[in-house]
């Protein structure tokens, strides 16, 4: 029996387990969305613009450990998508990203819309088809699905010309996707010379990344911790997308700075580093010393791809393999060669690292209360009104830097590793989204995104969605009522007005947003709170209910010079 083109496209993604579709259309998608009218199989989430569209299929994907899909108009669409495609990218997030490219009949005429998209999006993608014929669509498809999934996942691109779409053939005994077992087993020489040296080492530390939350490597990794005795450090804010360990572990170390002077600091004497489940590392801004490790700092590295050990730094031992099977071998053969002697420094070692890190906390949290009763409410005010009242199976996702600051995760308020989704392309727009994506894939947790009010205008539109499919999430807008990051890495840079307290084009006043308004013109109930008490007690209703809700909060409006991490 003929099937059209975008029918086979259909059964395919089916067959890959594949049931929600994220899209805004145009006339060269109309095939896609004629066709699914009827098709059971799938549930389409349609968003106002493409922003949103891309976080979305971004949060569902990460969120449920799956591929995600996204159908996009043509050129001037996948145009406004590209910020979150980069985010994508940065993120590895398997998302496979379609378009309807313009019919082949008018290719030659160079018609309206149509244009090279396949050189556009190479930069940010694993793999990039146009598909011109269509007896090659199965395995085009095939191949990007595969290409996907396979790590090291992410982002692929698919043309599909409308005409195809609409293509009767005759195809049958479709492909099906086949993915590799990707678990290789560590060469057991570097296994060796790794526990050589964390067995030696005076002082050992560990910089743990988002990867190994999507390999499913936290628990080897606290397992290794706890042998070896050494805090593990949450990779820098710039690229902390997951919590590879809970934040209230002992030895939870949190996060990094996000400049290399500040890494370097909190990293001083430890003579052995090893290093799992990040780059190494991708950096925001450029700061004397730019080298990152202490020279004195024998470092390990774990990594899946070959080609980022030794990329950015020297290492004394390259791991390659897969992150969960390293850890756990490493862990074995450190347990399986332990003598007393190792065993008491590692006791000692222990003890103060968890002693250390519980006055921080304890520190932390003295000066969260004694801001719980300001107002307007500052941003640790803000963050501990949130940490009260956050439930064990929370999700929470974060676009809003320099209020957040880590301090949840300092507080030990985030106490499951699945759920924190954090910013890794810093392409803005992407965290209103990303809420309504997670909270898609897990319907049954509460799922908070805290995010800027500058930042949330970049996908406001996604609040329509939230309205359109009730999808239960709740946002809390910090609003301080500016640009605040771009403030603290001007004066980072040593700009002279930054310095001077003087900025331009980075304020969000004359007017203010009216967030409250914006929101209600979209179709979601929306507040404004502006007592710690007020927040608290609205987000614990808000968990409750099955309705998305805003919360608007000001916040103090004065620019903070840095961003203290940990």
């Amino acid at each position: 029996m003929a099937s059209t083109g975008i029918q086979l496209f259909l059964d395919m993604l089916a067959a890959a387990g594949v049931d929600t579709i994220f899209g805004n259309p145009g006339s060269t998608e109309l095939p896609l969305n004629d066709a699914l009218v009827d098709d059971q199989r799938f549930r389409y989430i349609l968003g106002l613009q493409e922003v949103p569209v891309m976080s979305m299929a971004d949060g569902y994907s990460m969120a449920g450990n799956r591929l995600g899909v996204v159908n996009l108009h043509i050129c001037p669409g996948l145009g406004n998508a590209m910020g979150m495609l980069y985010n994508a990218y940065r993120e590895g997030t398997p998302l496979l990203v379609t378009v309807g490219q313009q019919d082949r009949r008018l290719s030659f005429d160079e018609p309206i819309l149509g244009g090279d998209m396949l050189a556009v999006t190479k930069p940010w993608t694993k793999c990039g088809i146009e598909v011109n014929r269509i007896q090659d669509l199965p395995m085009a498809i095939k191949r990007c699905i595969q290409a996907a999934l396979t790590p090291p996942t992410g982002p692929v691109f698919l043309s599909l010309p409308v005409d195809l779409q609409m293509e009767l053939t005759e195809a049958s005994n479709l492909p099906a996707v086949t993915l590799p077992n990707v678990h290789t087993r560590p060469p057991r020489d570097s296994i060796e010379q790794a526990v050589a040296l964390l067995a030696t080492a005076t002082n050992p530390a560990i910089i743990a990344g988002s990867r190994l939350v999507e390999l499913q490597a936290e628990g080897e990794l606290v397992q290794l911790a706890e042998a070896i005795g050494a805090p593990v450090y949450v990779e820098p804010g710039t690229t902390h997308g997951r919590l590879p360990i809970r934040s209230d572990h002992p030895l939870n170390g949190q996060g990094l700075p996000p400049w290399a002077p500040g890494i370097k600091e909190r990293l001083s004497g430890h003579d052995v580093i090893l290093v799992t489940g990040m780059d190494l590392f991708r950096l925001y801004i450029y700061m004397e010393p730019s080298n990152a490790i202490p020279e004195t700092a024998a470092v390990i590295h774990i990594d899946e791809d070959p080609e980022q050990i030794g990329k950015n730094h020297d290492v004394a031992v390259g791991v390659v393999g897969h992150s969960k099977i390293a850890l756990s071998e490493i862990t074995h053969v450190f347990n399986e060669h332990l003598d007393e002697v190792t065993a008491s420094r590692v006791r000692q070692r222990t003890k103060t690292i968890t002693e250390d890190l519980q006055a921080s906390r304890q520190k932390l949290q003295a000066e969260v209360d004694s801001q719980l009763s300001s107002e307007p409410l500052t941003p640790l005010g803000l963050m501990g009104a949130i940490g009260r009242v956050l439930p064990e199976d929370a999700a929470v996702i974060e676009e809003a830097v320099t209020t957040t600051n880590t301090t949840l995760e300092r507080l030990g308020a985030i106490k499951n590793t699945t759920g924190y989704f954090g910013h890794r392309g810093w392409g803005l727009g992407w965290g209103l989204g990303c809420t309504l994506g997670a909270q898609l894939a897990w319907p049954d947790r509460p799922v908070l995104g805290i995010l800027g009010e500058g930042s949330a205008m970049y996908g406001i539109q996604g609040l329509w969605s939230a309205a359109r499919y009730n999808i239960p999430a709740t946002f809390l807008i910090c609003n301080n009522a500016q640009y605040h990051i771009l403030k603290v890495c001007g004066q980072t840079m040593g700009l002279p007005q930054a310095n001077a307290g003087e900025f331009e084009g980075l304020d969000l006043i004359q007017p203010d947003l009216d967030v409250v308004g914006i929101a209600r013109g979209f179709g979601i109930e929306a507040v404004r709170v502006s007592k710690a008490s007020e927040v608290s007690d609205t987000l614990r209703e808000a968990f409750s209910t099955d309705k998305p809700l805003l919360i608007d909060v000001p916040i103090t409006r004065e620019t903070k010079s840095e961003l203290n991490y940990g």
